[in-house]
């Protein structure tokens, strides 16, 4: 890829991120854990379908049934173990509640911006659709850096 490369903010085939912190601070929602705020319209549009995906995702917990962010939670952060399913369940929707605030609160760049595809401010992902999921690859040396962390961070959680 060129130096020259640009990507338009409005471009649907790309989710822009900026590293930052949340407000709020989130032990369920992997989307509050992760660093990477959206900038986009198009990417907060993302966030918010990818986690009503996850949300209506339902699993057998403890003889209750809980949504995909309960689930995963329960096998990256063993704290939450140690909570009743009730509290769990509970602590997931006004976690879920504080990140559609956070999102419908960020400052997002114009529409008809457009940024270069190498540069450092910015993560970006391309989005591909590969049957009825979309993946999201890391477009640039940065993010790739960036992405890789994360996996790791994630890996070191498991063990």
């Amino acid at each position: 890829m060129s130096n020259d490369e640009i990507v338009n903010v409005n471009d649907i085939n790309y989710a822009i991120y900026k590293i930052g912190d949340w407000k709020n601070d989130y032990e369920i929602n992997q989307i509050g854990l992760s660093n990477e705020i959206p900038v986009t319209k198009n990417t907060v549009f993302h966030v918010k379908m990818s986690m009503d995906e996850i949300r209506k995702s339902e699993f057998a917990f403890s003889d209750s049934t809980v949504n995909g962010f309960v689930a995963i939670a329960t096998q990256l952060n063993p704290k939450i173990l140690e909570m009743d399913v009730d509290d769990i369940i509970s602590l997931e929707k006004e976690e879920y509640d504080n990140i559609i605030e956070e999102l419908d609160g960020l400052e997002l760049l114009a529409e008809d911006d457009t940024i270069p595809l190498d540069g450092e401010d910015y993560l970006i992902y391309k989005l591909q659709k590969e049957c009825h999921v979309t993946t999201a690859t890391p477009a640039n040396e940065y993010t790739e850096k960036f992405h890789a962390n994360e996996l790791k961070k994630i890996e070191d959680a498991l063990n």
